[in-house]
């Protein structure tokens, strides 16, 4: 059985494949419906994004984190579970990803005779060129949704969730309610990468507004991101390299062990060292014992430590 952890390969391939998924089939949802006529609410497109997303993370979780979104991986970075040098290998592949689930979406979109792409590859908008939404509104709501978006995932991904399996789950039903709020007003964002796909294929005015469905999400991540910890803890130590300084974690009395998606979440680097022992106090042939906070004879083994027990320090010699 392999017990190392995923390479650098398969985070990459995890994070390309798992944003691939949500953009093909999330504005899939949107064009072959509209290209044949058939109903396409806000209810199946919405439920198409999170049923999308929870089926990645179930899938690829355990591999890279399940983010999937540029915003995601920055809330990570600030919320101390991932370190700024992951940064360019996640945003790289879930470009990566957009840019091939629009692509390939496009392609296929040419079996329809006089498609055209031009505004209609399930792009973001607003205002004149979108849905007759104000730019700053849709910034706001772009930037609210994602801060809940990203809280939500830094809540069920914590290593005091006494329920991990669901993490997936509350994730998509959580995009899923996201879209129900948004598609009206700007298609739904809260993920750049999202946004940049289809908008190479939909023309110059879904190009020209992408500034808003990058930038927003990426401030309202970043809230999420800073406020979380200070709201509720770590449950683990912050990882080294993170936005985050490192702090005592806050305890949370019966939690359940972490889970491979959680472990993910909170993944300590290759090159952090583990702490060592404190050296063994001798002192004219006695030795301290920790766990039995007394003095011993060299010869007598120590007591066993009990499940839980830190190692005191209080020294009472003979």
């Amino acid at each position: 059985m392999d017990t190392a952890g995923p390479t650098t390969g398969q985070r990459i391939a995890a994070e390309t494949i798992g944003t691939f998924v949500l953009v093909f089939f999330g504005c899939g949802s949107v064009v072959y419906a509209g290209q044949v006529g058939a109903i396409s609410t806000v209810t199946t497109i919405g439920l198409t994004f999170g049923i999308a997303v929870m089926v990645m993370v179930y899938a690829f979780g355990r591999v890279s984190g399940g983010h999937f979104n540029p915003a995601v991986t920055l809330g990570a970075v600030l919320g101390g579970r991932t370190t700024w040098r992951d940064v360019p290998v996640y945003l790289g592949s879930q470009l990566l990803g957009a840019v091939a689930g629009a692509a390939a979406l496009w392609a296929l979109m040419q079996g329809f005779p006089g498609f055209d792409a031009t505004g209609n590859l399930g792009q973001n908008g607003f205002g004149d060129a979108g849905t007759g939404y104000a730019a700053w509104s849709a910034f706001l709501l772009e930037m609210l949704l994602t801060a809940v978006f990203v809280t939500v995932i830094l809540a069920v991904t914590d290593s005091r969730n006494e329920h991990p399996a669901m993490a997936p789950l509350a994730i998509g039903l959580t995009l899923a309610a996201i879209h129900f709020v948004a598609i009206p007003a700007t298609g739904t964002s809260v993920n750049p990468a999202r946004s940049l796909g289809p908008a190479l294929f939909a023309g110059t005015d879904a190009i020209m507004q992408l500034w808003l469905f990058i930038l927003a999400p990426l401030f309202g991540a970043a809230v999420a991101g800073l406020a979380y910890p200070m709201l509720f803890g770590h449950g683990s130590d912050p990882v080294a390299g993170s936005g985050i300084p490192r702090r005592a974690p806050v305890a949370v009395p019966g939690h359940g062990a972490p889970d491979q998606l959680q472990q993910q979440w909170n993944r300590p680097q290759a090159g952090d060292q583990p702490q060592a022992e404190p050296a063994p106090i001798i002192q004219d042939g006695w030795q301290w014992d920790p766990v039995a906070h007394q003095w011993r004879p060299l010869e007598q083994p120590p007591a066993p430590r009990p499940a839980g027990d830190d190692d005191g320090r209080t020294q009472i010699r003979p």
